[in-house]
């Protein structure tokens, strides 16, 4: 899949100012049609796209490598990008109980929807933001997965309730129950042991992320992903704003939500019949999808040539359609229950993290059988 001739031609400097200029003019459109909030977010959603495309900053490749080849880096990084945003996002949340944190039920919906999510994100090769990311850049693969992960995640969520009927605790939120200054010393604490233990077991192989740019990216989601809490009172997430526009669809072709035991909400009909821009994760989400493409323009990487045999494109769709069905079982992806959930003190989102990394380990497995390179 290569770029049309009149992209090329348009030269490195040119697509780059066409790029920022059309940055620019989302965020006075989203500003002049929903408010300067949604601006805001847009903007930081433009951040994250730029931060993970420009350092190739992946959740699902960091998990793969260590498993496969014991590199930490990639998982070192995500640390110090959670603990960037936990510094930040912790105290904030303590003195103002107005913000909130990325919250989910500690429930069977969870340790299972957790499980398939971090196998089927080793199939896809991309989770929520990596996929939404490769997508922004021109991946084929991803540009595959999407639509199949949109249509998961509005089923997940239309069948959500049927799954907490399971079996749910409430919510625990470490901020509430420990204070600020506690939660930070345990959930620092947690995060320094597992970087011991990746550094007492890592490879001798060079590692897949040479340089500071991967530092450097992590320092950047951290701080957006707390301006993210600041400006739209809730944590960065990734895989509702997916949902929502596929039920958008779905009601476009006729379909009547207003009876589903979630899409009927008041909450979420609500925001089914109001601009897709008003919500603030799907602004966030779009904005990623820009900033992707605009990083991917600068680094000359705009739609790459991908050689897959059919099993693997057809493997790929497949789990990009468990990806959005289990992260709404799980209440979020890497982003909105991993490295949200514990920046901002929920305990769901270690549960999260320790059963998708074991559904990881069989996901990598499942992987090599397919043919897919590691």
């Amino acid at each position: 899949m290569n770029p049309p001739p009149a992209w090329r031609a348009a030269g490195v400097p040119g697509r780059q100012a066409l790029l920022l200029g059309a940055a620019l003019a989302g965020w006075f459109a989203v500003t002049w049609l929903v408010g300067w909030r949604q601006g805001l977010l847009w903007c930081i959603g433009v951040g994250y796209g730029l931060a993970l495309s420009a350092a190739a900053f992946g959740f699902t490749t960091g998990w793969r490598v260590w498993i496969t080849q014991r590199d930490p880096k990639g998982l070192w990084a995500q640390f110090v990008g959670i603990a960037v945003a936990m510094l930040v996002s912790v105290p904030l949340l303590a003195a103002h109980p107005e913000l909130q944190g990325a919250d989910g039920p500690l429930s069977v919906s969870l340790v299972v929807g957790a499980f398939v999510f971090g196998a089927a994100m080793q199939v896809a090769d991309g989770c929520g933001s990596g996929t939404l990311y490769k997508a922004g850049l021109g991946h084929p693969v991803s540009l595959a997965v999407l639509p199949a992960f949109v249509f998961g995640s509005f089923l997940g969520a239309a069948q959500l309730p049927a799954w907490l009927s399971l079996g749910a605790l409430p919510p625990v939120n470490l901020v509430h129950r420990l204070g600020a200054d506690w939660t930070l010393a345990t959930q620092l604490g947690g995060l320094a042991l597992l970087a011991l233990a990746l550094w007492r077991f890592r490879g001798t192989r060079p590692s897949r992320w040479q340089g500071k740019a991967v530092w450097v990216a992590a320092v950047a989601l951290g701080l957006l992903a707390a301006a993210n809490l600041v400006v739209a009172g809730q944590p960065w997430g990734i895989v509702y704003g997916l949902g929502l526009w596929g039920a958008k669809v779905v009601q476009a072709l006729g379909f009547d939500l207003s009876r589903n035991a979630f899409w009927g909400l008041p909450a979420q009909q609500a925001q089914l019949h109001a601009t897709v821009l008003a919500d603030n994760t799907s602004v966030t989400d779009l904005g990623l999808l820009f900033g992707a493409l605009v990083a991917a323009s600068w680094k000359g990487k705009v739609c790459p040539d991908v050689k897959l045999p059919p099993r693997s494109w057809a493997a790929s769709i497949a789990a990009g359609l468990l990806l959005g069905y289990s992260s709404r079982l799980a209440f979020g992806c890497n982003v909105g229950a991993y490295f949200s959930g514990i920046a901002t003190g929920s305990l769901h989102g270690w549960v999260w993290f320790a059963c998708a990394f074991a559904g990881s380990l069989l996901g990598v497995r499942l992987r090599r059988r397919l043919g897919m390179a590691d």
